[in-house]
């Protein structure tokens, strides 16, 4: 297995954004690229991050999973300047990372055996419905789920009559409501609680594209897409359950 990427950053970016939920994964690379799927240890999230052969200058690999620390590879990864360029190679139960700038500088990281279970993105998100989907700039959805975390710990995404509604309700409240001129909205009336632990957590994906794509269904789960140029980065959130005392 022999990669370059010219551009680091992107793969950075993604390990940034998966290490909010999960401390080790496993990589696949195959005819598509590099991809990583993981569900968080509550088994509440799930991520799925995809860098395509196109975002490479080099791509040698055979169909191969490997198992990695996320923290470990995210540090190195970090050593990479702009202008760098990175070559990845694989040693046996060595993952050999090489920084090229104006000085060559080498690390070896150490492979993992992880014994969780392979899990299919695509076949997952496949089996889950979506009645509701909505474009935002990115920069509003970041605003507003920072309004609903100042004032409770979930808020309810709500479509009512071709409205879109974040609203979040403890001793105080918050609320934003985006209409067709400010979104766009294929949806039809539902509604849905979800962690605002974990949004905060996918705030990460907002912050790097500019815009966010939220699909869910009543008391569904809820997915996020990101897709920036060069990588694309989706989140699955299982929604809170009210419960009565």
């Amino acid at each position: 297995m022999l990669l370059k990427l010219d551009n680091p950053s992107l793969l950075l970016k993604g390990v940034d954004m998966i290490s909010e939920l999960v401390t080790e994964v496993k990589i696949k690379f195959n005819d598509y690229g590099l991809s990583i799927t993981a569900m968080d240890p509550a088994n509440v999230s799930m991520v799925g991050f995809k860098l395509p052969k196109s975002a490479f200058s080099q791509f040698e690999s055979e169909n191969t999973t490997i198992g990695i620390n996320l923290d470990s590879f995210k540090k190195i990864l970090k050593r990479a300047g702009p202008g760098s360029s990175m070559i990845i190679e694989r040693k046996e139960n060595l993952l050999g990372i090489q920084i090229q700038d104006k000085i060559k500088r080498s690390f070896d990281l150490s492979l993992i055996d992880i014994e969780s279970e392979d899990i299919d993105f695509d076949a997952k998100v496949g089996r889950m419905e979506f009645t509701s989907k909505v474009e935002l700039d990115s920069i509003d959805f970041i605003d507003v789920i920072e309004d609903a975390i100042v004032v409770s710990d979930a808020c309810a995404f709500i479509v009512d009559n071709g409205k879109f509604i974040i609203e979040a309700k403890g001793l105080n409240s918050a609320r934003a409501e985006f209409s067709s001129d400010e979104a766009k909205i294929n949806a039809e009336n539902c509604k849905a609680r979800y962690s605002l632990e974990y949004l905060q957590k996918f705030l990460k994906g907002a912050k790097v594209c500019d815009k966010t794509l939220i699909s869910f269904a009543d008391d569904h789960p809820l997915k996020l897409d990101f897709n920036s140029s060069g990588m694309q980065i989706s989140f699955v959130l299982a929604p809170r359950v009210e419960t009565e005392d």
